[in-house]
């Protein structure tokens, strides 16, 4: 059973600032990016319990072929995405939410 994903409007700004990013380099590289990302919440909703927790009760999932990562809290109804994160930015912002 797939636990339905909620973003916290914090990650949805970041996932949005990152495929601006991209799209401004090359619309072909947002699209990939947008397909990763998707592929990774498709695998986290399946198997949450398979990412390793990175702090307290967060966990973190890799976005293939990018620098990103998406770090989410599992509860019981549903997971929520608290970030969407390039691996070279300071943790703190999205440590603190």
């Amino acid at each position: 059973m797939t636990l339905p994903v909620v973003w916290l409007p914090e990650a949805d700004a970041e996932l949005k600032e990152a495929l601006a990013r991209y799209e401004s380099v090359r619309l072909e590289l947002a699209h990939r990016f947008a397909e990763a990302v998707a592929d990774t919440i498709e695998k986290i909703a399946a198997a949450p319990l398979h990412y390793a927790v990175v702090e307290k009760e967060r966990r973190r999932a890799g976005v293939r072929r990018f620098p990103y990562g998406i770090f989410f809290l599992l509860k019981e109804t549903r997971i929520v995405v608290i970030a969407c994160f390039h691996g070279r930015r300071n943790p703190r912002h999205w440590q603190l939410r």
